[in-house]
């Protein structure tokens, strides 16, 4: 095995950087969106540049490994993105016919789709109290603190409501 470990990053590099367009074209077949491959083979390239026992032989299969599970990874959350809109009913407990339900139901797709819109921790944040997860628990699934968590949820939330008002008044 010929052991990367005392390789300057810049030749560990050089061992990688190659591979980025064949892992594309793999990311880009499973992935829909061009950006989601590109995040895919990034991560792929940063986590196996970063990896102590890399072994210079097997770099193309190692890549191609990771390069695989972070496809997984986003088509898990999207699933489960499109499973949240299409299996709860946004129907207010009060609505009072079927026009409301509808409407009502309209409105939480429109909204799911506007957390899509946020960035960073403010969307992993909501996404993982839409899932049912405390904020306690998002933060440390997420590697934050508590009171950075919190603060994430409410710019969030204070962003989906100006997002949601300026959708009504048509600005």
């Amino acid at each position: 095995m010929l052991s990367t470990d005392e390789l300057p990053l810049a030749q560990r590099w050089e061992l990688l950087l190659p591979h980025r367009e064949r892992l594309y074209r793999l990311a880009r077949v499973r992935l829909t969106a061009h950006q989601d491959a590109e995040d895919c083979v990034q991560e792929a390239l940063l986590r196996a540049a970063g990896h102590r026992d890399l072994d210079a032989e097997r770099v193309g299969p190692f890549l191609t490994s990771i390069t695989l599970r972070l496809c997984v990874d986003v088509y898990r959350r999207r699933e489960r993105t499109r499973r949240y809109l299409y299996q709860r009913s946004f129907a207010p407990e009060t609505a009072s016919g079927p026009e409301e339900a509808a409407c009502a139901a309209a409105e939480g797709v429109w909204m799911l789709q506007q957390v899509q819109r946020l960035e960073g921790r403010e969307r992993e944040v909501i996404l993982a109290r839409i899932e049912g997860t405390s904020t306690r628990e998002a933060a440390g699934r997420l590697g934050i603190s508590t009171k950075a968590a919190e603060g994430a949820f409410t710019r969030a939330r204070a962003r989906l409501r100006r997002w949601h008002g300026a959708s009504l008044t048509g600005g």
